[in-house]
């Protein structure tokens, strides 16, 4: 998926035309009033004592608007093509950018069936706390420290994060800061802080309930959202006294205007952490790939580099992101159910699935390449391989089939996605051989269900899993060090990471895995070092 936003194809011809035919700046912008779908979604930084001015502008323009980012002196506007046109003319404007696309950069692999609420057992100690050596620190001065997460929001309700002292700001229309449609947010809030010793779930970097958030919620179910509304949190951020700022998120456009705000917020003595990126290649994630941004790769818990994590010069460190436990808010993800002739089997929802239940007789549809009126009133088995499992959903609904059953051509069970594409019936993986299994067994009578799952907590994968472990880390060192700058923390992080790539920093690791302990260590022999 493409995480780039442009201006659109139409706006640029319409952008040219105007310019071509000296239309004047304002009165032919303003006759236009383009549908809403019509408007250019752009950032426009005014020149300094200019605001009031060019506020005036949009809105004579005909545009409106969305949000101000006052730190940097920059407006997201919404305006027609000739709005845009006459902006980027007007002398109160320093320059216009497209508003661009950011991203939660993690995706759900596994519902946890730990211990919930009212349950007994014993509380899951996730692989990573011991990895960055965070079970070596004790969390009891980070109250000092306020750590700001840009994300979902977070389910405070959540028995593993209730205790947590937290405040924020919603930017979505969706619930509130203290609520998440996503479940982003709060898994990532759980690896930052989940709640110690109290005999439920997992235990977070900082588990003792000390450390301060302050929650900037910019994306709702969707995952998505403006670059403009990460900026807004941001500056939030700064102004509700943040020392670390915890971005899982990313796109691949670059904002002269984020870049200049991130700049800002260092060198105010804010240590900015994101996403490296999940694209496993090469190309750069924004905010990540700036230069006031900590970029963070992820590694699995054999200290490999994860295969999705990005791997560019921009990279400053490792921590853990592959199979991270943590917490989610119920009913927010989807559980899979499977029953073909009386017997339940393991199966995993494909991601965007509705949530449906359907009975019918199994049908064998191959690797659901090819129409098959057979399958009519049925549920499709389908082998995984060739087209996508979104092609192969489809076209079983297509032939009249009721659910779908993907297992996978390789070892292990099958976690697919649509990719976005929209069905109307339920659809599930399951491994290689419980798909073998099923062969034998067609013509029963199946059941496929995707519902609500109650969980409340979960393993994902991504770089957006590695970035609350650097960012707790960062609050649990700096919070023995209150007078160190962030680059000073910034420079003991790296300085103390543990080597996993090529001697030096390297695209894959950056400086290394982070280590909480030696880094505290290397301050308290050292002190702060020099800048």
């Amino acid at each position: 998926m493409s995480y780039s936003k442009f201006i659109s194809a139409r706006g640029v011809l319409a952008l040219a035309a105007a310019l071509a035919l000296g239309v004047p700046a304002l009165a032919s912008a303003q006759a236009a009033q383009p549908s809403a779908a019509a408007l250019e979604r752009v950032v426009v930084v005014y020149k300094s004592g200019r605001g009031a001015a060019v506020r005036a502008d949009v809105a004579q323009a005909g545009g409106k608007v969305a949000r101000e980012i006052g730190a940097v002196n920059a407006l997201a506007v919404r305006v027609s093509p000739a709005g845009l046109a006459a902006l980027q003319r007007n002398p109160n404007v320093e320059f216009v950018e497209p508003d661009v696309e950011r991203h939660v950069l993690g995706s759900s692999i596994q519902r946890a069936g730990i211990t919930g609420a009212g349950a007994t057992g014993t509380e899951v100690v996730p692989y990573g706390i011991g990895m960055v050596q965070a079970d070596q620190l004790s969390d009891a001065y980070t109250g000092n420290r306020k750590v700001c997460i840009i994300d979902s929001g977070i389910d405070l309700g959540h028995e593993d994060l209730a205790a947590n002292h937290a405040d924020g700001v919603n930017l979505t229309s969706s619930g509130h800061w203290y609520t998440d449609e996503n479940a982003h947010g709060t898994h990532v809030a759980g690896t930052v802080a989940a709640i110690g010793g109290n005999g439920v779930g997992v235990v977070g970097v900082n588990p003792g309930g000390h450390v301060n958030l302050y929650i900037a919620k910019v994306f709702d179910a969707s995952g998505s959202t403006d670059s403009s509304v990460v900026m807004d949190a941001v500056q939030r951020c700064a102004d509700a006294g943040a020392n670390v700022i915890s971005m899982s998120l990313g796109g691949g456009d670059p904002s002269a205007v984020e870049r200049r705000l991130f700049a800002q917020l260092a060198s105010r003595g804010i240590l900015s952490i994101a996403a490296a990126g999940n694209a496993g290649d090469q190309s750069i994630s924004y905010p990540a790939g700036y230069n006031a941004v900590m970029s963070v790769a992820a590694v699995d818990s054999t200290m490999a580099r994860a295969s999705f994590s990005q791997q560019n010069p921009d990279v400053e460190i490792a921590a853990p992101g592959v199979a991270v436990l943590s917490t989610i808010p119920p009913n927010i993800e989807n559980l899979a159910q499977l029953e073909v002739g009386g017997i339940a089997y393991d199966a995993a929802p494909m991601t965007g699935s509705p949530r449906f239940s359907a009975t019918g007789a199994l049908v064998d549809f191959g690797t659901g390449e090819a129409d098959d009126p057979a399958v009519a009133g049925k549920v499709c088995l389908i082998r995984r391989g060739n087209v996508s499992f979104a092609a192969k959903v489809t076209r079983c609904q297509n032939n009249g089939g009721i659910a779908a059953v993907v297992y996978n051509n390789a070892a292990g069970m099958l976690y697919g996605t649509l990719g976005g594409v929209p069905t109307a019936i339920p659809s599930v993986g399951t491994s290689d051989t419980i798909g073998a299994g099923l062969l034998a067994r067609i013509g029963q009578s199946t059941t496929v269900a995707v519902v609500p799952d109650p969980a409340l907590y979960a393993a994902f994968n991504g770089t957006s899993m590695a970035t609350p472990h650097v960012a707790g880390v960062a609050a649990l060192v700096w919070s023995y060090f209150p007078t160190c700058t962030a680059q000073q923390i910034r420079t003991a992080l790296d300085r103390t990471a543990l080597e996993l790539g090529a001697p030096g920093r390297d695209t894959a690791f950056g400086f290394g895995l982070v280590q909480a302990r030696a880094a505290h260590d290397f301050l308290a022999r050292r002190g702060c070092p020099a800048q």
